[in-house]
């Protein structure tokens, strides 16, 4: 008897199981579809799986990722706590974050923050929940707050771009940190339009200050907050004036007769060179994530003579010297790479 009563239990959890794999099928498809732009395929995708495996997690949490992606965000919203009510112990990282940048984009600044805060609480390694926190806190016009949100983000993952173009653009009251960022930047990317825009504005903080009149006379430009903080004996966090200051005189021997027919790569490797050694002699007890963090990584890039391979890597693909160079040294710029990508490891 109890074998007849075992076989219905046992049909009954087989075609649970069926349904379960084909509704992981469904998901697969639907993510292809989403990212293929098709987000409307894909929503219907999500719905045959949510048939066929009533509340499964992983179509829920697609789900609202491409209702969000779709402007739907009330519907985005409303699955996203369907999702974190029912599955409360699932890693719902992604989801947290498609919440609250839902949240964020009905002009729900606040409640957004609060979520974000709440998956970093339950997830505090995942940098995609600060990167987009402090979107939010940009967007809300609290730059100083983002900008420990966008730190945070690099510290976790190094090779996250966006995080570094943010933080070279809000930074640029301090020039060295914010040429600091903007490289870094030009290593994880130098070939989208925005490193085209971020290149060039790397080049207009490295010789910023500096020109040269009609007589043919240098004009050196030094503000006056720079000089403040040279001829403080205490600094304080990122501090880089001493640095600063070298740039500007290493940027004005771009106009020495010496250096008239060098090539623009080859004057940046000079200044950046510069840079790199006068961070290093001022590296002694300085605090701030700048000193900290991102400066060890140049000061080394520097001591291992990979200065001239990045210059090269960055600079635009299209140019004749970089073209030359990377046929003539394509080892050095693997070199480069390959310490680069293990530096943070």
């Amino acid at each position: 008897m109890k074998k007849i009563y075992l076989l219905p239990i046992l049909f009954s959890f087989l075609s649970f199981s069926q349904n379960k794999t084909e509704a992981e099928v469904k998901v697969n498809e639907g993510v292809a579809l989403h990212d293929s732009g098709k987000y409307d395929e894909a929503l219907a995708k999500y719905d045959e799986a949510l048939k066929l495996d009533k509340d499964n997690p992983l179509a829920l949490t697609e789900k609202a990722m491409t209702l969000e992606s779709v402007k739907r965000y009330d519907e985005a919203i409303e699955v996203s706590k369907q999702v974190l009510k029912l599955y409360p112990n699932e890693d719902n990282r992604t989801l947290y974050v498609t919440y609250a940048n839902s949240l964020d984009h009905l002009n729900k600044a606040e409640q957004a923050l609060k979520i974000y805060d709440e998956g970093i609480k339950k997830y505090p390694e995942y940098y995609q929940l600060y990167f987009n926190k402090g979107i939010t806190l940009v967007n809300a016009k609290e730059n100083e707050k983002a900008i420990i949100c966008f730190q945070q983000s690099t510290k976790l993952n190094p090779n996250h771009s966006s995080s570094f173009n943010a933080l070279a653009i809000l930074g640029q009251s301090n020039r060295i940190a914010s040429i600091l960022a903007f490289s870094r930047y030009l290593v994880i990317d130098n070939k989208s339009g925005r490193a085209k825009g971020n290149f060039d504005a790397l080049m207009k903080l490295m010789n910023k200050g500096v020109s040269q009149t009609e007589d043919k006379s240098i004009s050196v430009s030094i503000d006056s907050a720079t000089l403040d903080k040279v001829n403080k004996k205490k600094k304080g966090e990122n501090d880089f004036s001493s640095t600063d200051m070298v740039l500007s005189m290493s940027s004005a021997l771009d106009y020495d007769d010496k250096n008239k027919d060098k090539k623009e790569v080859q004057k940046f490797i000079v200044k950046f060179q510069t840079l790199c050694q006068s961070i290093a002699e001022t590296q002694k007890n300085q605090k701030g994530y700048y000193r900290e963090f991102l400066a060890p990584y140049f000061i080394e890039m520097e001591k291992k003579n990979f200065v001239e391979p990045f210059a090269y890597y960055i600079f635009p693909s299209q140019n004749p010297d970089v073209i030359e160079y990377n046929k003539e040294h394509s080892d050095k710029i693997e070199e480069f790479q390959n310490w680069s990508k293990n530096y943070w490891k």
